[in-house]
């Protein structure tokens, strides 16, 4: 059984906040000053170039793509980390195209993370050859698989409401419809059970700084299913993929390994902070873990709805439906959230008029969800969201 007060204990929590963003930020683990100290006073300082090699920096990539990979069910030298999540998004929809060259649909869904429907986007208009991209509503995606589709492009977790896609059910739709499937973890690893290998999904993606901790920025990864990775094509040729990227060749051969998905140089510092995150995880069970969540979320909904009047649940009520953060609606989500942000009590917004809270086990306990709920039911009393000062926008929400 997991023991959550040891992994809080993990974690730099400021005194009087009650941190219910994990879900866009993870906090920064205890440990993360001592990696960072490290790379720079043992590594960088010490070793410089020699790094890449006395220090493993060159292949950081799959030994950290590895540790992840153990978190969603991918064996080892199927997951890699670097760039960003945009990034992996395009590598893995462009080679989900080149599978099924014949075909022109991208299907994805309305309630996906705009950024992924941009890359579809951007890709499509390079391809400039007929590809068309369906977003029907999240729960008319299923319907929606046919013959046509090439491309099943889908985040798990919804980012605004938390509404969980049933992927083990889509995906066996989407293949024996002859599709591949993209699969977004953003929302889902670190925070629910995810098995790539029994649900047979072909490409998955994710980013590290939500759940996993990493830490602002820090980079993604991508899952390619052994079954592919020696035909995978990768669309963005960097010479950090390259078969032989010290013969330096002047036209490109992509590695026959895991290793074509990378593009270019990663940020060494970053993965010294992402490895130290993942040490987090070496015993944590992720069932506990879920469990845990869910336990969590229903104490926050049922206290919120008893006590907070002219709110709305936004996520599903059935916790079988839901990733693991829960939100709300209301007319003035955006005030609101500022009010409750002023009292230490961190969300965040999503337009337009959801608040997000994420319920992360590794750090919150019940007293974070009970005195969250205090706050938020205190400022409906006393309407202090009206305060000028909660009506202006932050570039960031």
């Amino acid at each position: 059984m997991t023991d959550f007060s040891k992994t809080r204990a993990m974690f730099h929590l400021p005194e009087g906040m009650t941190y219910l963003n994990g879900n866009s930020l993870g906090p920064m683990p205890r440990a993360s000053e001592a990696a960072i100290s490290r790379f720079l006073n043992d590594e960088w300082k010490n070793e410089l170039i020699k790094g890449w090699n006395s220090k493993g920096w060159y292949t950081q990539t799959n030994t950290l793509g590895d540790r992840i990979g153990r978190l969603i069910g991918a064996p080892e030298g199927s997951t890699v980390v670097g760039d960003t999540l945009s990034i992996k998004v395009f590598q893995a929809v462009a080679a989900g195209l080149a599978l099924v060259p014949e075909r022109r649909i991208i299907l994805s869904d309305s309630g996906n993370f705009p950024s992924d429907l941009y890359m579809a986007e951007g890709l499509m208009k390079l391809k400039d050859d007929g590809y068309s991209l369906r977003t029907p509503d999240p729960e008319q995606v299923m319907d929606a698989i046919s013959d046509e589709v090439a491309v099943l492009l889908i985040t798990e977790v919804d980012y605004r409401t938390g509404r969980k896609h049933d992927m083990k059910a889509l995906i066996e739709k989407a293949h024996s419809h002859g599709a591949v499937v993209v699969w977004d973890l953003a929302h889902s690893v670190g925070a629910l059970p995810v098995d790539v290998t029994s649900t047979e999904v072909d490409f998955a993606v994710g980013c590290t700084y939500k759940y996993l901790n990493g830490g602002p920025g820090a980079p993604a990864f991508i899952y390619v299913a052994p079954r592919h990775i020696g035909s995978a094509e990768p669309a963005l040729s960097g010479w950090f993929g390259h078969a032989a990227p010290f013969d330096f060749a002047l036209s490109y051969t992509p590695a026959n390994a895991i290793e074509r998905m990378r593009v270019g140089t990663p940020s060494i510092a970053s993965f010294a902070l992402l490895n130290a995150a993942l040490d987090v995880w070496d015993n944590v069970d992720m069932q506990d873990l879920r469990a845990r969540s869910v336990e969590l979320s229903e104490l926050f909904i049922t206290e919120v709805e008893n006590r907070c009047p002219g709110v709305t649940l936004a996520s599903p009520r059935n916790a079988l439906e839901r990733g693991s953060h829960v939100s709300f609606r209301f007319e003035h989500g955006y005030a609101c959230m500022q009010a409750l942000i002023a009292q230490g009590v961190i969300g965040d917004f999503r337009a337009p008029d959801i608040m997000r809270f994420g319920i992360a086990p590794l750090f919150n306990s019940e007293a974070d969800i009970l005195r969250a709920v205090d706050v938020l039911a205190q400022i409906l009393r006393d309407e202090s969201w009206q305060d000028a000062r909660f009506q202006l926008r932050a570039p960031v929400t």
